[in-house]
């Protein structure tokens, strides 16, 4: 909050629990996403920042689990695309089909039109089909047949994919792959962990949750999130870290003006989520790597999308404001 500015008590109280519900949601999947807790977190954040989310790992780590578990947290409804290399793009966003009685033609809609949607294996689909999601994940509409259509207020992608050198992929081009918030992997569980895991299984249901928020509280939260307080000297440190990318030793190509800006709306979800109404350093630096990760291209090619590593290396340059 600014100095001098005051919150009607209603209305900080709204935002105390929308933020304590959004704590609520968190637990809901960690309950079943054993082992995950950050992955789950950033999830979160992007879908309270109004982005996207795209989880690379190998097979079988929880991806498809985070994203069903996320989706059945919400009272939203929920689809899913398994993309594979003979999937078309009216497969996803849907197809006019000619009504001999009527005499004229009907949309079907494709299993775009949904509040979230996975997309499961990314990289399996062909670019064309790939390209169909661009419009829709930057433009919250869909446009076929020359006819422009509105996709739902809340519309939220999970993307998956396994690492490229799998057999049977097609690479995201850069322009794809801005289109998301956040990046990141799973990676192996701990042994511990594992062993949970092994126990849940044995449970009737021990994958499965019940919904915790409604589509107008998650609206409602968007909303707040976009007034959490951001002080100059952390937008200053924002640009200096976007900055440095672009002429650090070890990357060609460094982040956009569009990656700074979902940089900014990630922190005030992630502050939002502390039930905070201001951003810290803390926050800035919590999502920098899975915001920034996947919008460098570094000198030293690699098969990863995301890479975290290179941005926390850089943030250690930058001197973090008071």
């Amino acid at each position: 909050m600014r100095a001098g500015e005051t919150v009607a008590p209603a209305a900080e109280s709204g935002t105390r629990s929308l933020s304590a519900k959004t704590q609520v949601l968190l637990q809901n999947i960690n309950s079943v996403l054993v082992g995950q807790t950050k992955a789950a977190r950033l999830a979160v954040v992007a879908l309270l920042a109004g982005g996207h989310v795209i989880l690379e790992d190998v097979p079988g780590v929880g991806k498809t689990l985070l994203a069903k578990s996320l989706a059945m947290s919400i009272t939203a409804t929920f689809k899913r695309i398994q993309c594979t290399p003979d999937l078309l793009p009216s497969d996803v966003s849907g197809v006019s089909v000619f009504e001999q009685r009527e005499g004229n033609f009907k949309f079907i809609p494709g299993p775009i039109f949904t509040n979230i949607l996975l997309c499961d294996e990314i990289n399996r689909a062909t670019p064309r089909t790939q390209s169909s999601l661009l419009e829709a994940m930057e433009e919250n509409q869909v446009t076929t047949d020359g006819t422009t259509r509105k996709l739902p207020d809340l519309f939220f992608v999970m993307a998956t994919q396994n690492p490229i050198e799998q057999h049977g992929t097609f690479p995201l081009p850069e322009a794809q792959l801005d289109r998301f918030m956040i990046a990141a992997s799973l990676g192996y569980p701990q042994p511990v962990e594992e062993a949970a895991i092994l126990k849940k299984t044995l449970q009737e249901g021990g994958f499965t949750v019940q919904p915790v928020l409604s589509t107008e509280e998650v609206m409602q939260s968007k909303q707040s999130v976009k007034q959490i307080f951001v002080h100059d000297s952390l937008i200053n440190y924002i640009v200096e870290l976007v900055n440095a990318t672009r002429k650090h030793p070890s990357i060609n190509l460094g982040v956009s003006p569009r990656g700074s800006q979902l940089l900014m709306r990630a922190a005030q979800a992630n502050a939002f989520i502390d039930g905070r109404d201001f951003i810290k350093p803390e926050d800035i630096k919590m999502v920098a790597p899975f915001t920034l990760g996947h919008r460098i291209i570094p000198k030293v090619k690699s098969n990863k999308i995301c890479h975290a590593e290179l941005i926390e290396k850089v943030l250690e340059t930058i001197a973090v404001p008071s």
